[in-house]
């Protein structure tokens, strides 16, 4: 299986400080945001009008960045009853083949992931039903702001850019709305790589390994002790 202290590459090593720099930075900036949010209502009877928008977003990057994550530590749940029927030998096989769906899938949902923000960042979404077979002209939504988070005063530069000079109120949607393409393509890095790692040798399956029998083993080796 895969472990933390596993070879990565300088690509795999980068994606792995963003996601877990991100992560710790999203749950530390979710903490103190809730908090404030109690302290003010509860002790002054106010509150952040934009905090529970921002916690929502965040919890979604969170997720996004979570699912790319347990690929790359095993940490998803999976079921292999029938696998371990198997020899070594077709069990690689079927964890190869399971690795080449789930690739097939993270690249549809980075197809539909981009056609849905493209859109907000005045971009074109992709040509074809299922596959990207091009681009092809999208009706421009730069200009659709958030409901309560406001733009930071640092982010006006992109008023000319993104809506052809017109003042944001709000924080514009292509912002947060862009964790939508980048998580599911870190989620198909993590497939790629992951399914190399199986066809190598490195890891036998993409899921966690027997994680309740592990368990179950730990709670009997306490009661024994004591």
């Amino acid at each position: 299986m895969a472990t933390h202290g596993q070879a990565q590459s300088g690509l795999g090593r980068i994606v792995s400080e963003i996601e877990e720099t991100a992560i710790a930075l999203i749950l530390g900036l979710m903490t103190i945001i809730t908090f404030i949010n109690v302290v003010l209502r509860y002790g002054f009877n106010t509150g952040i009008i934009w905090g529970l928008e921002a916690v929502t977003f965040l919890f979604a990057w969170l997720v996004l960045f979570g699912m790319s994550y347990a690929v790359k530590v095993t940490a998803h749940l999976g079921v292999d009853a029938v696998i371990n029927l198997f020899n070594e030998g077709p069990r690689k096989v079927l964890a190869v083949i399971a690795g080449l769906i789930c690739v097939i899938y993270a690249g549809l949902l980075m197809k539909g992931a981009w056609d849905y923000w493209a859109p907000f960042a005045g971009l074109d979404a992709t040509s074809g039903r299922w596959f990207p077979t091009g681009f092809e002209n999208s009706r421009d939504q730069a200009w659709y702001e958030v409901i309560d988070t406001p733009i930071p005063e640092w982010l006006r530069f992109i008023e000319p850019i993104m809506n052809e000079g017109e003042a944001y109120e709000k924080l514009p949607r292509f912002i947060p709305y862009f964790m939508l393409p980048f998580g599911a393509a870190l989620l198909l890095l993590r497939f790629v790589q992951a399914t190399l790692h199986v066809i190598a040798g490195r890891q036998t399956s993409l899921i966690v390994s027997h994680e309740a029998e592990d368990a179950v083993e730990d709670v009997k080796h306490m009661n024994a002790e004591g």
